[in-house]
């Protein structure tokens, strides 16, 4: 019985593999309908070039703020005890298609070239109203690509406040990804602690950006980042649409599970550029966080990349380094002339940044930049660089697989890094 399962594993991936590159090949035809007379400044960005450690030190620096213990564990005591990313992953009640079931509208959220390996879709009537953001793995919280027996995915989503300027909740959909012909899923919601941990509110926040490291999920807010540990989950008791403590228990906004920050780092400097991309790099010693602010296209502004380490002291796996009062500065940073980045990688001495389309119905470009030249992926019979996703959602590399996973729209998928080597210009 297992060896026809594994033969049945291979059909339907050797069948959605055929499938993509079709999906591939008719993204690759549109994208030739892209004028390369369209160039803008953004299109020829050039080298990265290196920021002062005067900016490091004032404008990129991070305070941490932790919640007391005491706190934490008052919230533990009132909802019970907290629980861990194995019982969330067996309480999941949704499933993600394939990408043979997703409609074409859905399937023009995957990138032109490199193409998409593999590919799913969320839930339109469990998504509605929500927007996706960042994706973070279980490769990144550990390097052999597990978290316990599973292998993991971590969506982040924000909800849509209507035509309101102020953002909504956030939730992250933790994905067992162990079987991939076969991903389910089950909902979190993020929130702070309150009162002393008397209650909690919701996360309103963008969630653009988002690391799990070791225990820990970093996630981006507009004046930082906020902390969440992986093994203080708590179970909500109350299906209702608030957040917090209610009649009769405990609320997430309908989620089964909350999660409340156990810190957050702020921005020090006056003008401080905001973390609003993150990712893990594991080519550096210590793993590192790397980070780019958003600039709209036409601010007429650089974008900053910059990161920070990661504490190599047991005591505080999962957190940033700091120095005795507390405060994380940057080892290095740069400045891009690729504006629009929602998307940002580092590896080696390479940078991946995954720049937005001029337009709502356009292509985005992934670039890759040192401090030498930049390139970018290109398709079509024109060489268009048009040929990423065009809100350019996050970016996340499993190292273990060599795969790099984003998502956009209601679309989630992975690509070789590799690929994207190939697809360089």
């Amino acid at each position: 019985m297992k060896q026809r399962g594994r033969h049945r594993r291979q059909k339907r991936g050797r069948a959605l593999r055929a499938f993509l590159a079709g999906t591939a090949l008719a993204l690759t035809a549109a994208a030739t309908m892209i004028s390369a007379s369209q160039a803008t400044v953004g299109d020829r960005p050039g080298a990265l070039k290196a920021l002062a450690a005067s900016e490091r030190t004032t404008r990129l620096r991070l305070q941490e703020r932790l919640v007391p213990r005491s706190t934490l564990d008052r919230l533990a005591a009132a909802m019970g005890r907290p629980v861990g990313v194995s019982t969330v992953l067996d309480d999941a009640d949704h499933s993600l298609l394939g990408a043979a079931d997703c409609t074409t509208g859905e399937r023009t959220a995957l990138p032109v070239a490199p193409a998409a390996t593999r590919a799913y879709c969320w839930d339109a009537a469990d998504t509605r109203g929500w927007r996706a953001g960042a994706v973070t793995t279980s490769g990144d919280a550990d390097d052999d690509g597990h978290w316990g027996e599973h292998r993991v995915i971590l969506s982040g989503w924000t909800h849509q406040a209507g035509r309101s300027a102020k953002p909504g909740l956030a939730r992250v959909a933790f994905v067992d990804a162990s079987d991939p012909d076969r991903l389910t899923y089950a909902w979190a919601t993020l929130a702070v602690p309150v009162d002393g941990g008397r209650d909690y509110r919701g996360l309103t926040s963008p969630v653009s950006g988002m690391v799990w490291y070791q225990g820990k999920l970093l996630v981006t807010a507009a004046d930082g980042l906020y902390v969440y540990d992986m093994h203080r989950i708590q179970r909500a008791t109350v299906d209702s649409g608030a957040v917090g403590r209610v009649r009769g228990g405990w609320a997430a906004y309908g989620a089964r599970y909350v999660l409340p920050a156990i810190g957050s780092y702020r921005l020090t400097g006056g003008s401080a550029a905001r973390p609003a991309a993150i990712s893990l790099d594991r080519s550096t010693a210590p793993d590192s966080l790397v980070a780019s602010e958003w600039v709209p296209a036409d601010s007429g502004r650089h974008t900053r990349l910059w990161r920070y380490e990661f504490s190599s002291d047991p005591a505080r796996a999962g957190l940033l380094a700091t120095d005795p009062a507390g405060r994380a500065t940057a080892t290095e940073a740069y400045e891009t002339k690729t504006a629009g980045v929602g998307g940002v990688l580092s590896y080696g001495s390479q940078w991946y940044l995954a720049r937005a389309a001029d337009t709502a119905d356009g292509h985005g470009t992934l670039w890759r930049q040192n401090t030498h030249d930049a390139k970018a992926t290109r398709c079509g019979s024109d060489g268009t660089n048009r040929c990423w996703f065009g809100p350019s959602g996050s970016l996340s590399y499993w190292e273990e697989t060599g795969e790099v996973w984003s998502q956009g729209g209601r679309m989630l998928y992975a690509l070789p890094l590799s690929s994207v080597e190939r697809a360089l210009g």
